[in-house]
């Protein structure tokens, strides 16, 4: 077994050992275990049965990230993206549309994904990105990771009296003991501690049963629902009225950008990226990732994508698709114990995720600050992926700043063809939000 997954893994060469998969893997389950009550409860509310929905998003995620370890090699673990839950939610409860022309509507726009990541257009699109936006693209979701954690925690809340977002009741347990939680962590990853990340947060969840946060599971075993029902339960004509594009467009823009996104920052984070802020083999992860969304939509599962969440496997030492192999085998686990697996509260995630956001700051060093069509781009991508709370929405705002400070300096024979085409994707975007 050990010489099979030298083979598979190649883990001398990433300089990592089975031990510190299995934690990191481990780091990163818990980081995303939120999304077992999450998205169930979402989609509940739009009719489907939450019980069939936790079973088969378990399921999908098992799948989804295995193909992605097994194929490229990356700890990238992937699940339902929540933007994606929220539009296929809306367009079944605010707009009347059907659950089934629902699915078809993702199984298209997944449809769309496999075919450009096949002829490579997504890679090359990837290349086009200049170094600056890139790296901006890291940074800027480092802060949305770290905003995330902070507002699951109830450190940050919207502040609807003065439209803006501000601090919560710092007095509520939630927030004290996700504070204590943060001096855990400083204190652990100052000295070093080995597995510090998982450490913090089984530590923080202890510390969170005296004030109430974290609390005892009604029971600990679970059986999986059938999912027969929702299976095929898709129109794939009926999706492909004209009247439903706008909802393609809006599925899929920003699970296109927020992937490309997601695989950079974190592959930055791992050390992946060669000088030119490329990812190699990147095309492997976007047909993992396309091929996953049409096959979700096959359940009636929205967009499944590359999570955020894999950079606290990345943060906690992390380097080869083992890592998630892992993570999938406690996903496998949680199917039978997900009542367990909710135990831990946002209060002991929360400053992990905060931690690893700050690190990911350490992007923006690599900005070339003596051009300002470098530099302004970038800091519109950082700022409106966090404005905007949504990665997507920063990219579709720097893209066209950039194309403009180009032609504007006089720059415009070092604009590459494909980038006109990213703008007009980016406007078309826009118009389709408006």
């Amino acid at each position: 077994m050990k010489n099979w997954l030298e083979k598979q893994f190649r883990l001398s060469e990433f300089h990592t050992d089975v031990k510190t998969e299995i934690l990191a893997g481990l780091t990163t389950f818990v980081t995303m275990a939120y999304i077992l009550a999450t998205v169930p409860n979402i989609m509940s509310g739009a009719g489907f049965d939450k019980h069939v929905t936790l079973t088969i998003m378990i399921l999908l995620i098992i799948v989804t990230t295995c193909a992605m370890a097994l194929y490229t090699n990356r700890p990238f673990a992937l699940a339902p993206g929540l933007g994606s839950v929220g539009i296929i939610a809306s367009m079944i409860t605010n707009e009347g549309i059907s659950a089934p022309i629902a699915a078809g509507v993702i199984f298209w726009s997944g449809v769309l994904f496999i075919i450009i990541s096949f002829l490579g257009l997504r890679e090359a699109v990837v290349r086009v990105i200049p170094v600056s936006l890139k790296q901006s693209v890291s940074a800027g979701i480092g802060l949305f990771i770290a905003l995330l954690g902070a507002k699951n925690c109830g450190l940050i809340v919207a502040n609807d009296a003065k439209n803006c977002l501000s601090f919560g009741d710092l007095a509520s347990p939630s927030v004290i003991v996700a504070a204590i939680g943060f001096l855990i962590l400083m204190v652990i990853k100052a000295r070093n501690v080995p597995g510090g990340m998982i450490l913090a947060i089984v530590l923080t969840t202890i510390v969170g049963i005296p004030f109430g946060v974290t609390h005892a599971p009604e029971q600990i075993f679970s059986l999986p629902a059938g999912i027969g029902k929702q299976f095929m339960n898709i129109d794939f004509l009926g999706a492909l009225n004209f009247a439903y594009i706008p909802f393609l467009i809006a599925l899929f823009v920003p699970d296109f950008f927020s992937t490309f996104g997601t695989v950079l920052g974190v592959g930055a984070k791992a050390g992946y990226l060669d000088k030119d802020g490329n990812l190699p083999g990147i095309d492997k992860c976007f047909k993992v990732d396309a091929i996953s969304t049409s096959l979700g939509a096959l359940f009636g599962m929205p967009s499944m994508t590359t999570y955020l969440e894999s950079s606290a496997g990345v943060e906690a030492g992390g380097k080869t698709g083992l890592t998630v192999i892992f993570t999938s085998i406690f996903f496998g686990i949680s199917l039978f114990l997900a009542p367990l697996a909710l135990v831990i509260p946002s209060a002991a995630t929360g400053p992990v995720l905060i931690f690893i956001g700050i690190n990911m700051l350490s992007a923006m060093k690599n900005i070339d600050y003596s051009d300002i069509t470098e530099y302004i781009p970038a800091f519109l991508c950082v700022t409106f992926t966090i404005f905007a709370n949504n990665i997507a929405n920063g990219i579709c705002v720097a893209l066209p700043a950039y194309l403009v400070m180009k032609i504007a300096t006089g720059k415009i024979k070092k604009i590459d063809p494909v980038m006109y085409v990213l703008v007009a994707v980016c406007l078309l975007y826009f118009y389709s939000i408006v």
